[in-house]
């Protein structure tokens, strides 16, 4: 009588893709890759339309954001990572920017507080 464990489907598949790692099909990396041209473009396009003032810096900043996460999702493989992994790498840089916001409202407040109460103004 065999008493061994038997292997599953699922830990077959498991063993595979450690020993052989992870391939994806080259057509994800070509739309990527396209996609982050056409963001490319687009970025530029707000320099030579001359698009001035707070929807400049508001277009050029989303251009790059939305490439920076097609990078690190696909080519740094974060798309395929685990998901406690993908908060560890996430969720710290994100309170840090929120804590920047906070401060920057907080620098106006006090600002202004200066100007109007103790006649920093001049």
């Amino acid at each position: 009588m065999n008493h061994a464990p038997q292997a599953t489907r699922h830990d077959i598949a498991g063993n595979d893709a450690h020993a052989t790692g992870q391939h994806h099909p080259i057509g994800v990396y070509l739309k990527v890759w396209a996609y982050l041209f056409v963001l490319s473009a687009m970025s530029y396009l707000v320099d030579y339309f001359a698009v001035q003032g707070i929807m400049r810096w508001l277009l050029i900043i989303t251009f790059m954001l939305l490439k920076a996460g097609l990078i690190v999702a696909i080519f740094m493989h974060m798309a395929w990572e685990r998901l406690s992994l993908v908060y560890a790498i996430l969720v710290p840089p994100l309170c840090l920017a929120t804590l920047v916001g906070l401060m920057l409202i907080e620098s106006r407040y006090t600002f202004w507080t200066r100007i109007l109460f103790l006649d920093f103004g001049g």
